[in-house]
Order: C-alpha cells, then sequence, then structure tokens
C-alpha cells in the first residue's frame, strides 16, 4: 500500500484518512494548528504541523509519499493568502513534488470559496500535470455531499496511485 499526504486535514481530510488507513494505507496529515494534531492523529494519520503558505514546511513531509491531496476547499485566512493557495502556492508545490517519489496529486476544486479560485487551481494542476507528465486529478464534488465526496476523493487517490 502507499502513503499519502493529506494537506489541509481537517474534518474531511480526517474522514478520508480513516477511510485510506482502513483500505491499508499510510497517511500523513497536516495541519497550522498544534492543537488540531491529536485529532489528526486519532484518525489515524502521522499529524505534521506544516503550513501550506510556508511550502519549506511541507517539504519535510513528503518523505516516503506517493500521493499528495491538497484539501484546501475550504481553507481560512486572508482572501490573498486563500487564493493564494489555489494559485502560485499550488504551482509551486506541485512543481516540487516533480523531484520526489510523489506519484500523483488530487487537488479539491469545491467547497466553500468562490468558485473562481477552483477553477485557476484546477487549471494549475491540469497544467502541471500536461507538462510533467504527472498524473493529476481535480475531485470537484460539493464536499456537503460527504458521501458522495469521500467515494470520488478515495477512487482519486487510487487514480493517481495506479495511473
Amino acid at each position: 500500500m502507499a502513503r499519502v499526504l493529506i494537506v489541509g486535514c481537517g474534518c474531511r481530510g480526517q474522514r478520508l484518512t480513516a477511510s485510506l488507513v482502513g483500505e491499508g494505507h499510510a497517511v500523513r496529515g497536516t495541519t497550522r494548528a498544534p492543537d488540531r494534531l491529536p485529532a489528526i492523529e486519532a484518525a489515524g494519520a502521522e499529524a505534521v504541523l506544516a503550513d501550506p503558505d510556508r511550502l519549506g514546511t511541507l517539504l519535510p513531509a513528503l518523505a516516503g509519499v506517493s500521493a499528495v491531496c491538497w484539501l484546501m476547499g475550504s481553507a481560512h485566512g486572508s482572501p490573498d493568502a486563500v487564493a493564494a493557495l489555489h494559485g502560485p502556492r499550488l504551482r509551486s508545490m506541485l512543481e516540487k513534488v516533480v523531484d520526489t517519489p510523489v506519484r500523483g496529486v488530487v487537488y479539491e476544486a469545491a467547497g466553500t470559496l468562490p468558485a473562481e479560485l477552483f477553477e485557476d487551481g484546477a487549471g494549475i494542476a491540469r497544467d502541471v500535470a500536461l507538462t510533467y507528465r504527472m498524473p493529476v486529478q481535480v475531485v470537484d464534488w460539493e464536499p456537503g455531499d460527504l458521501r458522495g465526496w469521500m467515494t470520488v476523493m478515495r477512487a482519486a487517490v487510487e487514480a493517481v496511485l495506479t495511473d
């Protein structure tokens, strides 16, 4: 089985963690908040304190990872910082994982943020996938439908691992 890094391992990320662990995968989940580390561990993941706004904090978490899930569909922060997570931060992260053992990336393109952010992020993800021939799955399933979201997200993880 594979190790999956979930960047933004909040409520949905923890549910995805439990499902992936149940399928035999190892999961590493990130949070910016030290007080959220125990909840991530309780879901079955190795909890890591890392900030997607500071990609240098994410790089050590990539060790031994086969797939990255960028779950920023409900990210919090200033409008500029949130937009960067679906723009330049996403592009930079995708370009950095090319030189790692990561085989593919799942980008969450739905949530509570403005649609244009997801359109920008999905475009970046697809461009990087074509440029570097890296498997990328864009999941635009509405996360309010948690059952459907989980099904699509698990399938996306499996798709990048087997592509």
